[in-house]
């Protein structure tokens, strides 16, 4: 019983890490601050729900999927920055979301949708770190207890990151639209570091098996 305490709090621990509810907040904010309430909780609720299914599926099947498309952490790790780097830019010309200020209800619920798979439920949620720990622990986990102690450990995270998005609709009211506008370029910012961060972190190792084989 020791050794599965143990192995939950590992799980706990680096998938709280990994995920970052708290730095995925502001930028959930800046993405949603013109919707209603109601539809940032349906934003927050889609995302983390996409999410855990996501890691999910690549904790059972990840290692054969890549293995059978040929496909690396790294690569993955590109394509993240590459998404990341465009919204980042979008959001520093104050341009991302543009489609929220519509009362068109279907124009709403298709960004709703859009936001919700990508770019939070992936990356910024279920990135390439979480994906990668959640097939390493799914291999490492070799009894039952220990793989459904790894789900519902991964399940309890993505709930304390929905809270935490449910709680950012309250901080997004209080900025108002002039202080969303200027969190929404800040976090542009942050996010074009964040994805040359990404982006370089996956190149690197490829351009080195290269030039070294």
């Amino acid at each position: 019983m020791a050794e599965l305490y143990t192995f939950a709090l590992l799980v706990f621990t680096s998938f709280f890490t990994l995920i970052n509810p708290l730095g995925t907040m502001p930028i959930f904010m800046t993405m949603t601050a013109t919707l209603s309430k109601q539809r940032r909780k349906q934003t927050a609720k889609k995302a983390t729900i996409i999410a855990f299914l996501t890691i999910v599926a690549f904790a059972f099947s990840g290692h054969i999927l890549f293995d059978f498309f040929g496909i690396s952490v790294n690569s993955f790790r590109i394509v993240g920055g590459v998404i990341f780097f465009t919204m980042g830019w979008d959001m520093l010309q104050a341009r991302l979301g543009h489609i929220k200020h519509t009362d068109d209800e279907e124009k709403i619920d298709a960004y709703v949708d859009d936001v919700s798979v990508t770019p939070l439920a992936i990356p910024m949620i279920c990135g390439p770190g979480a994906i990668t720990n959640a097939i390493i622990l799914m291999q490492d986990a070799d009894k039952y207890p220990q793989k459904i102690t790894l789900i519902a450990v991964i399940a309890l995270v993505l709930f304390i990151t929905y809270l935490i998005l449910i709680g950012a609709s309250k901080i997004t009211d209080k900025l108002g639209v002039t202080g969303n506008k200027v969190m929404m370029r800040l976090m542009g910012l942050i996010v074009m570091v964040i994805a040359v961060e990404f982006f370089f972190s996956g190149l690197k190792p490829i351009v080195l098996s290269m030039l070294h084989p």
